[in-house]
């Protein structure tokens, strides 16, 4: 007997029990795994805008910290330091912001996952195992990274045009 012809049996019966929807293994294992891309999508999401509110959050603090620290801004430019070099220092400042928010996020959610698949084991569902994703890990650990830069753009943009005596001149 084939697969639709037990499908076909089984729908005869069950037209007798209200019409449930009757699946192979394979349809039922799609139409599962249906709800599990849907809440995946719904992570992917909520990570792009927790990663947005996280360069607004580097941009802010950096824009405080060059205008805090104007003065020195303008003593490193006075002793010599050009402007392309006073952008790179800000921008290096936001990439290791980034990185370490990455990094720890990663490591956090690592955890979490290693924890959660450990926890479902208990359940009697031996099919799972924690495997650790390579290639989209560093898909995220390089867009946060790039965030960082990016992130850094206006900040960097308004220290290097500071004007040198005016910044040294500030209190």
């Amino acid at each position: 007997m084939s697969a639709g012809d037990g499908k076909a049996a089984v729908t005869a019966v069950a037209d007798r029990f209200g019409g449930p929807e009757v699946q192979t293994r394979d349809e039922y294992a799609e139409a599962s795994a249906g709800g599990i891309d849907m809440m995946l999508t719904l992570v992917y999401a909520l990570l792009a805008l927790a990663v947005l509110i996280a360069l607004l959050g580097i941009a802010n603090t950096l824009t405080l910290a060059v205008h805090e620290r104007t003065r020195e801004l303008g003593l490193l430019r006075a002793v010599g330091q050009t402007r392309a070099q006073l952008r790179a220092m800000v921008r290096w400042e936001s990439v290791l912001v980034a990185a370490f928010g990455t990094l720890g996020g990663l490591a956090l959610g690592g955890f979490l996952g290693w924890v959660l698949v450990r926890a479902s084991e208990g359940s009697g569902d031996s099919a799972l195992a924690f495997a650790v994703p390579a290639l989209p890990l560093a898909a995220v650990t390089l867009v946060g990274l790039v965030a960082g830069v990016a992130a850094a753009w206006r900040p960097a943009r308004r220290a290097a045009r500071l004007e040198i005596l005016r910044a040294v001149a500030q209190e």
